[in-house]
């Protein structure tokens, strides 16, 4: 299945999906999660836009991400994928999804705050030209492990659009059918 073209399309995160959301989160972050009630809050959220990456073959709920609008700014809060289908361009289709979704918005930054262990997490954010620009010292409950607070350029500017433009490029394991 790993060689195999997923399909799949990003959509509005729903109330029918917050089971399959919530799945997800507790595979990802075992020790400290959202509740259900906590997406269904964001979700309710005029700040926030939160999407869900589903494979069109079967309708599974394989991620999701969620990000606030702050005038001119975008803050992620979550990026999330199902453990099984890692490594297959799903975190990437939804980091474009989000990168189009603020161009569309006139947003100008995008920051997040991420576990400093998470290497992989912090690897896609580089790639979408995030740098780190400090340290939330124990910013996460369940262990007091430190944040890194990560920020874009100006998404505007040329050095970031064509960045963009060349991971927009890229041949991946996923075939995006349709976006929100």
């Amino acid at each position: 299945m790993d060689n195999e073209i997923l399909k799949v399309k990003i959509m509005k995160m729903e109330k029918e999906h917050l089971d399959s959301v919530v799945e997800i989160e507790e595979l990802v972050n075992p020790n400290h999660h959202w509740s259900k009630d906590s997406f269904l809050n964001e979700i309710q959220n005029k700040l926030a836009n939160y999407v869900c990456i589903i494979d069109t073959k079967n309708g599974m709920v394989l991620g999701f991400a969620g990000f606030w609008e702050i005038l001119e700014e975008a803050h992620i809060t979550s990026i999330s994928v199902h453990p099984d289908f890692r490594r297959r361009g799903l975190a990437t289709e939804l980091m474009k999804y989000i990168v189009n979704s603020c161009y569309k918005k006139m947003i100008k930054y995008i920051t997040l705050e991420v576990r400093a262990s998470n290497f992989s997490a912090i690897s896609l954010y580089e790639k979408f030209g995030f740098k780190s620009v400090g340290r939330r010292k124990k910013y996460y409950q369940d262990n007091n492990e430190d944040a890194l607070i990560m920020f874009t350029e100006n998404i505007w500017f040329d050095k970031f659009k064509n960045n963009f433009a060349q991971i927009n490029n890229e041949t991946l394991k996923v075939y995006n059918e349709q976006t929100v």
